[in-house]
């Protein structure tokens, strides 16, 4: 079966042609870079793995209770409209949801290997190169990893969402070798390692806690990638530059905004014009949908801040948005928190097939003493 037999809404075409702007440049500077820049690249090597051994795939999901989490969580839980659904409505609310959040994750995580691959090509510094090659590398991973996981445990996949393409788009017709850092590593990317974070946090399941677990220790290298070269690169741009990137930061995170309310899946099911209506009011009013999306920019504003994009217009975008407070989180903490939770599922995972291991050769001894 492929990906088109399991999509929802069928995709427009199977690939979609972006002409990329900018120019590819070499360097013969083969010195060393910037120390923080190649210790990054040398976690990026060292860190590198395979999704067909790390993640446990034997491990069952329910495709209607992928995440095992409380109802509470869906937006229209406890309307009118919920009270009218049977079982199986419900039931498929809840596949389709999850469906489209992991579609969206796979759909950005290609996009993300692409504008990695064109950082490759078009940066201007070596050290940058280097890293960049890496999450490349990572990326084609996680797409992989997305993929896997919706066509063997879910079985049912959205098209990318046209907000997430308008920005892929806007990054990668760009022609300023910043600009697909600014999108992707800043702005997608952080966004989406908010959202793996709060799924990672709140699933009770054990497969889809590995997968986002593993792909967020590669994130959060990327994000912090991003922030040593913009950071280096912004200090030295005029004011119409910070400007125009701003411009470009305010639209973005308006687009991922709008991008959460996710109207395709409620259109997908069925319902009539008025229950989809219902439901969009109940994803404008829902609380938990409030403080998800304040969470997603847990990332993105600390990162826009402290690569130098800190204007009071920005902030008032973000005041506008009820994100501003994300500015004091602390990234390094967020990062940290990331690696140790990778390393615990791993070091979990392991002690316990070392029990099982043991448990089957004194099963085997006890067998032959008693024969």
């Amino acid at each position: 079966m492929t990906t088109h037999d399991l999509y929802t809404i069928p995709a427009e075409l199977s690939t979609w042609n972006v002409e990329m702007a900018g120019t590819t440049r070499f360097t013969w500077e083969y010195d060393d870079g910037r120390d923080r820049m190649l210790a990054l690249y040398q976690k990026g090597k060292d860190k590198q793995w395979d999704s067909t051994k790390r993640i446990d795939w034997d491990l069952e999901v329910d495709p209607y209770n992928v995440l095992g989490i409380p109802d509470q969580t869906i937006a229209i839980y406890g309307t009118p409209l919920w009270e009218r659904m049977s079982e199986q409505q419900r039931r498929e609310v809840r596949r389709h949801g999850v469906a489209w959040q992991f579609s969206q994750f796979l759909h950005g995580e290609q996009g993300a290997m692409i504008c990695s691959a064109k950082i490759v090509e078009t940066v201007p510094d070596l050290d940058s190169k280097f890293y960049a090659a890496t999450q490349t590398m990572d990326e084609a991973r996680h797409a992989e990893t997305y993929a896997r996981f919706l066509q063997e445990k879910v079985g049912l996949a959205y098209p990318i969402n046209e907000h997430l393409k308008a920005l892929l788009d806007s990054t990668l017709t760009d022609s300023r070798w910043d600009m697909p850092y600014l999108g992707m590593q800043v702005l997608i990317e952080g966004l989406a390692l908010a959202a793996f974070g709060v799924m990672r946090d709140i699933t009770t399941q054990p497969l889809p806690k590995q997968i986002l677990a593993y792909v967020m220790q590669d994130e959060a290298r990327h994000v912090a990638f991003g922030r040593m070269a913009l950071r280096d690169y912004y200090g030295s741009l005029s004011e119409r530059e910070l400007r125009e990137r701003e411009d470009f930061v305010i639209e973005g995170c308006y687009l991922m905004r709008d991008r959460l309310r996710g109207r395709e899946t409620w259109e997908t099911m069925g319902l009539s014009r008025a229950d989809i209506d219902e439901a969009m009011a109940a994803v404008d009013h829902s609380e938990y949908l409030r403080l998800f999306r304040s969470l997603l920019f847990s990332r993105i504003v600390p990162c826009v801040k402290d690569i130098g994009l800190w204007s009071p217009r920005l902030q008032r975008a973000y005041a506008d948005m009820g994100v501003l407070e994300m500015a004091g989180q602390s990234l390094e903490a967020l990062m940290k928190q990331d690696e140790d939770i990778a390393e615990h599922l791993d070091e979990a995972r392991f002690a316990r097939e070392e029990e099982e291991r043991h448990a089957e050769v004194a099963d085997t001894i006890a067998l032959g003493q008693s024969s």
